[in-house]
């Protein structure tokens, strides 16, 4: 599965220290349980990737709005 394809798994999302002084990303859903435990560091290089990602997709988003200009809306979930 890459990263750009849309999966029907659902699941749950953590973010918070731990008391090692740790970053931990939890994520659960139906049968699994992910602890990612990270330095802090490395949680603020998460955080900057999650950010730069973010305005790319805005970017896509904004783009795909202004040529759906004029054009009917889609039906369904976007």
């Amino acid at each position: 599965m890459s990263i750009d394809k849309e999966s029907d798994v659902a699941g749950d999302l953590q973010i918070g220290p731990t008391s090692l002084g740790m970053v931990r990303i939890y994520v659960t859903g139906a049968g699994f349980e992910l602890p990612f435990d990270f330095e802090p560091e490395e949680a603020e290089d998460i955080a900057e990737e999650l950010m730069a990602a973010a305005e790319q997709a805005r970017a896509i988003a904004d783009r795909d709005d202004k040529d759906q200009k004029g054009k009917p809306a889609p039906k369904g979930k976007r």
